[in-house]
């Protein structure tokens, strides 16, 4: 994982956010240590998607690689039976890199309508910025509930955002992205593990370069590169509590064709360093890894912010005792059932165990 500073978001002139401290961890949930204990956050919906509440640890199975285990702990988070509590903190992240200036530039609209939703009222979630232009990303090292303070703090780097466009650079331009890209992503992550909670980290963006063609031939070490890669944001956005939403500013423009569904080729976790390709460290794949989930035809952006946001108001906690590995990085399927009828659970698709 990268290890370097983020830089700090400042605004000269729009006044300052009103500091939110970030949601506290409950006392109960396992914290991440050096031990076995693995922690999910499960989003239980009926068939319309409306969250399924006042469930019991008993309708809960939990499955690794297909085999049943022990829920060591259990806990139901309902942000109606904790209106003064925010359960998670909202980061979202403006990707100028991998979005054109024209979908920049619709894109402003959308986010200001959604930070501005409440007027002068409180947003019910705390919420942190990280602008990610072709200088890297600046975040905003403490979250607001001031809707107002940060949409002004958002039109403050405006400029910045539109002042260069990689998305038009050809293959050595993709491959720049890629990495710019995964770089941002690591420093958010490594930020991220240092506050307490869940967070949900709301990526704004058509998603980074997967370069997958028939003219992109990796070496043995190109995979082992990938490997890497794909074990450590697999298990440190676990240990981080990171649930990430891929949110595609363009709207209905790619509706209907394969650039919107070709990732879906790639969420199988990997088993082994020499099936590791750039693919598997798609945007939309490591969102759906996460228990997250992907909005690529939608024209309004600011109703799918809030459908990522939703997974706030109501979750269950369960954590279980990691299996023993053989090996270095071995993968572990994971899925969690319900036992009531037209439910559905979403949390995290696998895990790499360790000897």
């Amino acid at each position: 994982m990268v290890s370097a500073a983020v830089n700090a978001l400042s605004a000269q002139d729009a006044p300052p956010p009103q500091v939110q401290p970030r949601p506290a961890d409950p006392a109960t949930v396992p914290q991440p240590a050096a031990d076995r204990r693995i922690t999910l956050e499960v989003q239980v919906t009926d068939q319309s998607g409306a969250p399924i509440r006042g469930l019991q640890k008993e309708d809960f199975t939990l499955l690794d690689d297909k085999q049943p285990q022990s829920i060591l702990f259990f806990h139901a988070f309902d942000s109606e039976a904790m209106p003064n509590s925010p359960l998670a903190q909202v980061i979202l992240v403006v990707d100028a890199v991998n979005t054109s200036v024209g979908a920049n530039s619709s894109e402003r609209s959308q986010v200001r309508r959604f930070l501005l939703q409440n007027g002068d009222k409180p947003l019910p979630w705390p919420v942190s910025l990280v602008l990610f232009s072709p200088q890297g990303p600046k975040m905003q090292d403490v979250s607001s509930r001031d809707g107002n303070a940060l949409a002004a703090l958002y039109d403050q780097y405006q400029t910045g955002l539109r002042s260069t466009n990689l998305t038009n650079a050809g293959y050595w331009g993709a491959f720049e992205r890629f990495n710019m890209s995964l770089k941002a992503l690591g420093l958010v992550v490594e930020h991220e593990k240092t506050q307490p909670g869940r967070k949900l980290v709301i990526w704004l963006s058509s998603g980074w370069p997967m370069l997958e063609g028939a003219d992109n031939s990796y070496t043995n070490k190109d995979a082992l590169g990938f490997f890497d890669s794909i074990t450590s944001f697999s298990t440190q956005m676990r240990q981080a509590r990171i649930t990430l939403y891929s949110v595609d500013p363009v709207g209905m423009r790619n509706a209907g064709t394969s650039q919107n569904s070709y990732y879906q080729a790639f969420l199988k976790g990997v088993t082994k360093a020499k099936k590791s390709s750039p693919a598997n460290l798609a945007l939309q794949v490591l969102a759906v890894q996460t228990g997250g989930r992907v909005f690529a035809s939608s024209n309004d952006l600011a109703a799918a912010i809030g459908e990522c946001v939703a997974d706030a108001r109501s979750f269950y906690v369960v954590s279980f005792n990691a299996a023993k590995a053989d090996q270095a990085n071995e993968y572990h399927a994971l899925e969690v059932k319900v036992d009531k009828p037209g439910t559905t659970a979403r949390t995290r698709t696998g895990y790499y165990a360790q000897p």
